[in-house]
């Protein structure tokens, strides 16, 4: 039999995907796996249920199939799961959901279930309930098996899960190809794949410090194994560069819930750093990578590592004496040494048990890596957002302490502390109610938390104010453009007549996330009288670039404008309602591409 004909035949319907994925990967003339796996086998279409609930679907693969995955022999209830996925007729993907949540009344039988689907399996949604079954049954014996699936396009995501538990190298690789489309990490996973050290170092050290290519950091320290790399060279400045900057990466909160929470090696990993960190040249690159660093491990996500009893005090104690008062020098033009001296004292102040809330107002992240700007909530020392939420940052101090949403009053007040980084409407938001009660501030009646429901904190009253009394006229974290936008922001609050006149509303002011030196006013128009047969409401971004002048003369400029002219003259159209702004003959701006 000729290659081709013993491809189409491997193609078949008979054969399975995991020999079908052994042969692809022999065949391939220098082993390498393609960026996004092979193609799999053509078949027929895949199924489109988009009429049914998630409940109705639940409902419909529980019937269909927890019966069979209780049977005691896995042939039979292989081929039973295959004929029963059949008639489902349900795409792949929310078969793989519900069966991950299926009750299982003989987990045992289900294990050897899912082991004959993943290996003899022939049609792509009866594999995929196998591998859903693996993610809570697998053991080590179903590594190789899942290794040679994820190979296949479409079924690494579910390859990798199952993988977590029992490789976590295997299973970062294979997530790692599944989404690296810029081809970025191309060289790394082939270096990976040769098991030679010294080229994943070198792979490692020439990935750009940009967040296209270090966007994946806790799974790249994974498949390089990171740990493993340094214990073999705890000398290497370069090396412990690199581990500085995808330890604050997987510690960042902006997408969700922080990678650093699921490093197993992180301790470990920070222990590493900060025991050879005086390696590194006193740069301003690494003095504010120490800093960052530092940071992460007094208010970020990083402490809820399972830190053993003084340890983590210990790294802040020897990251302290390291960094230099000073900081670096400044840099015309540059924002890095400002942020150095206003942050330098603030990851190293000590936090006691029972201490009141403290918020740490600051630019969190290196400015030449990020203009974000969160409140860090510590109570106990423990950084309240990460442990109950998790699944975005804390919103800015604008929103919590600017607007006076923290303040303590007899009528209780509920306040949104974070919404999740896909909006509330997706994965929610996390709230609590703050009243006061006699010489004590309550905060509970929680509501999103993820977990169990967290108890009411109790603080002494006049602590409390005079902390939040204490963040209310900290403006050291302040560049000038965040400078003018929060006194334009506070003037919009006292003067509410200046956007009503004009039938605005102030949807958001803040500094521009890829230009932080511009300030950025966007205002929501809902006209009174909207043209017939039209409603909702347009948006008008008005953008504000630094010109050097004092943020309170910019901003009372800004305000005087506002007064005198309607901002739908001048502002930029940025979207709303369609058919609003056709009658009214608005156009959106054509959005410059994105390098």
């Amino acid at each position: 039999m000729s290659a081709r004909e013993e491809r189409q035949a491997l193609t078949s319907r008979t054969t399975s995907l995991h020999d079908y994925a052994l042969f692809r990967h022999g065949i391939e003339p220098d082993g390498r796996i393609p960026r996004r796996g092979y193609p799999l086998p053509d078949g027929p279409p895949e199924p489109s249920r988009a009429d049914l609930t998630w409940q109705q679907a639940q409902a419909e693969i529980t019937d269909a199939l927890s019966p069979l995955l209780a049977d005691p022999d896995p042939v039979r209830a292989a081929d039973a799961v295959h004929r029963r996925v059949s008639d489902l007729a349900m795409p792949h993907r929310t078969l793989r959901a519900h069966t991950a949540r299926l009750a299982l009344t003989d987990e045992a039988a289900a294990r050897l279930t899912a082991r004959q689907l993943v290996r003899t399996g022939t049609d792509v949604a009866a594999v995929g309930v196998g591998m859903a079954l693996l993610i809570r049954l697998g053991e080590p014996e179903d590594v190789p098996c899942l290794r040679t699936l994820g190979m296949l396009s479409g079924l690494a995501d579910a390859a990798s899960a199952a993988l977590d538990p029992l490789d976590r190298q295997a299973a970062a690789l294979l997530y790692i190809r599944s989404r690296d489309r810029s081809g970025e990490l191309t060289p790394l996973t082939d270096a990976i794949a040769t098991g030679d050290a010294e080229a994943v170092r070198s792979a490692l050290l020439s990935l750009p410090d940009e967040d296209r290519a270090l966007w994946l950091a806790r799974r790249i320290a994974e498949a390089a194994d990171l740990r493993g790399l340094l214990l073999d060279r705890p000398q290497d400045a370069e090396l412990l560069a690199l581990t500085g900057r995808l330890l604050h990466r997987t510690a960042d909160q902006r997408d969700g819930r922080a990678g650093i929470l699921d490093y197993l090696p992180a301790r470990a990993v920070y222990e590493a750093l900060v025991r050879h960190a005086d390696l590194l040249p006193p740069t301003p690159e690494h003095l504010a990578l120490l800093l960052s660093t530092a940071l992460d491990l007094h208010s970020g996500p990083a402490v809820l590592l399972n830190w053993r009893p003084g340890r983590r005090r210990a790294l802040l104690d020897a990251l302290d004496r390291l960094l230099p008062a000073a900081g670096p020098e400044p840099v015309p033009g540059g924002r890095r040494a400002d942020w150095f001296r206003r942050n330098r004292h603030l990851p190293f102040a000590r936090t006691d048990a029972g201490d009141p809330p403290r918020w740490e107002l600051a630019v969190v992240h290196d400015p030449e890596d990020s203009s974000a700007v969160e409140t860090r909530i510590l109570i106990d020392g423990v950084p309240l957002v990460p442990a109950l939420f998790g699944k975005g940052r804390a919103h800015p101090p604008e929103y919590l302490i600017d607007s006076g949403r923290l303040r303590a009053a007899p009528e209780p007040r509920e306040v949104q502390l974070c919404e999740a980084y896909c909006t509330e409407g997706c994965c929610g938001a996390l709230y609590v109610t703050i009243r006061r009660d006699g010489d004590e501030v309550v905060w509970d009646g929680w509501r999103g938390a993820v977990g169990p429901t967290p108890p009411a904190y109790r603080f002494d009253a006049a602590a409390y104010d005079a902390e939040l009394a204490r963040a209310e006229q900290d403006h050291s974290w302040c560049w000038p453009a965040r400078s003018t936008a929060r006194l334009i922001a506070a003037g919009l609050r006292d003067r509410p007549d200046l956007t009503t006149r004009w039938e605005l509303a102030t949807s958001w002011v803040a500094t521009d996330w890829r230009d932080p030196d511009t300030t950025v006013v966007q205002l929501r128009f809902t006209p009174s009288a909207p043209p017939p047969g039209t409603g909702g409401s347009l948006y008008f971004t008005w953008r504000l670039p630094d010109d050097d002048g004092p943020p309170g003369d910019r901003a009372a400029a800004a305000l005087q404008r506002l007064d005198t002219e309607d901002p739908k003259g001048f502002a930029v159209f940025d979207g709303g309602n369609d058919e609003l702004a056709k009658a009214l003959g608005y156009r959106e701006h054509p959005r410059t591409p994105q390098p």
